[in-house]
């Protein structure tokens, strides 16, 4: 399995340019901490419309291959589809291999946990098994991230997402910190949907800071490799049984101290604990 690190916490100015170097720096950073893998949001093809060989070169200067872009949809199934293809065409455009994505929540002042909403996941399922069929065809793959706050993050979400999308161009990044969140083991996951992961995300979570919090706060208790409770040496161990050789991409949302920081200490645990 290789190590990758998720980018996108660097990108904290949406202005052009500014955006351009954040993500320069990111590159250069997580080299630096010798992942050699990286992944961002798709909204940073918006900044290499016009030579998205410009990110190209800038990841090779870097020493660092972009695998990955993450993008949203919402419950407008054509409008998240036209932007997502946009976005599949410039992954293939610049040699990624997997796309990763999820519904981007609820779009109202209701409760962030809900009870699993057939209407809401059949959109999502739609998206995804027409994106998934398009991407296969550039040589993509999408793969679909259950989320905290979204329409699929439950069990039961998951299961009928599962159900109603085609394995054949729909598989699943599974994320350990989201997973906790929604009180599944990942372990437990991982074997019942062994054959579908194409890619995975790790996050440690504060299980006691997760139960002191209410609604989104709870994503406020991820944490770097180690200084949470999942079981990361069960986690490696049950995706090499599930025959998993692929992408772990380290990411955390709200980094304890600073990017660099949080990328350092998940570094040293996959070095260390991991043999990674």
């Amino acid at each position: 399995m290789k190590v990758a690190y998720t980018g996108w916490t660097w990108i904290n100015n949406m202005e052009k340019e500014a955006a351009k170097k954040l993500l320069e720096q990111s590159f250069r950073e997580c080299k630096f901490l010798g992942y050699d893998y990286v992944e961002n949001f798709a909204f940073i093809r918006d900044y290499y419309t016009e030579d998205p060989q410009e990110l190209v070169r800038l990841t090779k200067d870097c020493g660092v291959e972009l695998v990955n872009l993450y993008g949203h949809f919402t419950f407008d199934v054509e409008k998240s589809l036209e932007i997502a293809k946009d976005q599949i065409d410039f992954l293939a455009a610049i040699g990624g291999t997997w796309y990763n994505c999820q519904n981007g929540g609820f779009g109202d002042d209701g409760p962030s946990e809900r009870p699993t909403n057939p209407d809401m996941i059949d959109k999502m399922c739609e998206i995804a098994n027409q994106l998934g069929a398009y991407a296969k065809e550039k040589g993509i793959t999408v793969c679909f991230h259950p989320h905290y706050g979204t329409c699929v993050f439950s069990q039961s979400d998951i299961d009928y997402f599962a159900a109603h999308t085609d394995p054949r161009c729909v598989s699943f990044c599974l994320d350990t910190a989201h997973t906790t969140l929604a009180g599944i083991d990942p372990v437990d996951l991982i074997h019942q949907y062994g054959s579908r992961i194409a890619y995975m995300h790790l996050k440690d979570v504060d299980t006691y800071a997760m139960s002191k919090a209410q609604g989104p706060e709870k994503m406020a208790s991820f944490r770097a490799l180690g200084h949470g409770t999942v079981n990361f040496p069960a986690v490696k161990a049950a995706l090499e049984e599930e025959g998993y050789d692929g992408i772990l991409c380290v990411e955390l949302d709200r980094p304890e101290v600073c990017n660099f920081h949080s990328a350092e200490v998940s570094r040293i645990y996959l070095r260390d604990v991991l043999g990674l």
